[in-house]
């Protein structure tokens, strides 16, 4: 198995992109969420890659794909939709299942709302679009910068990029903490030490509530679609709770909602059970 590290040019911007599997296999569009990036696939695209051909990019503004100045581009969950749709127009997809997680997924849904025929099935791992997935207390300072945006409730909104917060999701929920490679979150961490990452990081905290306004859309194209769902979620998860996986059975009565005993970044724990559940779901469900 070869996995494949590679960058295309896309609206002007680099973007890097991992690749494994057939090329004539099913696709998997893997869309990774906050703070991370395509290395959160690491330890699950080895395990798939001899039955889908998978890509795992890096959205604009995280890990190796660019990041233009926050005063240079207007990063938004829209604009990363619409780039993430042009991306996977330059490799010549045009119809994917999709793994989300965090960010990655109102990336997917909206990519979804635009383009319904492409997706032949999603698997969300802690990827929300519910209220029953929403903390309200997760989201209060990006509220009150939202509301008024000064330097101090940016600085309060900005503490999701320390050290001790990017920590705080990897290991929360999960009972044995020796499962957890440091790597994950210092490879996070480094890029997002990067100059201007702090600016671009606030405004994506910022419009990830205009999210929150799409979730009856979102839930729309689940009933009209009745697009194939499994959801494997961090049932530890104070981010986005195992509410959020449930939900979905409300427009989905077929989705299948399997809770693993972890947190957040289930992959970082049990990417061996995961790949195993992705494996016989995509196998049951696509033509």
């Amino acid at each position: 198995m070869t996995i494949h590290h590679r960058t295309v040019e896309v609206e002007g911007h680099q973007i890097f992109y991992r690749e494994a599997g057939p090329a004539d296999a099913p696709i998997l569009l893997l869309l990774h969420g906050f703070p991370t990036s395509s290395h959160m696939f690491r330890d699950l695209i080895p395990k798939l890659a001899d039955k889908f051909h998978l890509i795992a990019p890096d959205h604009l503004g995280f890990g190796y794909s660019d990041m233009p100045a926050a005063d240079e581009y207007e990063y938004s969950f829209a604009n990363l939709a619409k780039l993430t749709t042009a991306f996977t127009e330059k490799l010549g997809l045009t119809a994917y299942a999709v793994y989300v997680q965090d960010y990655g997924a109102p990336i997917a849904w909206r990519m979804a709302l635009e383009h319904p025929e492409r997706i032949t099935a999603v698997i969300t791992q802690n990827g929300n679009a519910y209220e029953d997935g929403v903390v309200e207390a997760m989201w209060a300072d990006i509220v009150a910068y939202d509301a008024d945006p000064t330097p101090e409730k940016g600085a309060a909104v900005s503490q999701m990029q320390s050290e001790k917060m990017v920590k705080w999701q990897y290991q929360t929920g999960v009972a044995d903490q020796t499962l957890l490679s440091p790597d994950a979150w210092q490879h996070d961490l480094s890029l997002m030490a990067r100059p201007g990452a702090y600016a671009v990081q606030l405004d994506l905290a910022r419009t990830y509530l205009t999210n929150f306004a799409l979730y009856p859309k979102f839930q729309e194209y689940f009933r009209t679609s009745q697009v194939p769902l499994l959801a494997v979620w961090g049932e530890g998860d104070e981010i986005f709770p195992p509410a959020g996986a449930k939900a979905f059975q409300r427009d989905l009565p077929d989705a299948e909602i399997h809770l693993l005993p972890t947190g957040h970044f289930a992959l970082e724990t049990h990417a061996t059970e995961i790949a195993a559940l992705i494996d016989n779901f995509l196998a049951r469900v696509l033509p």
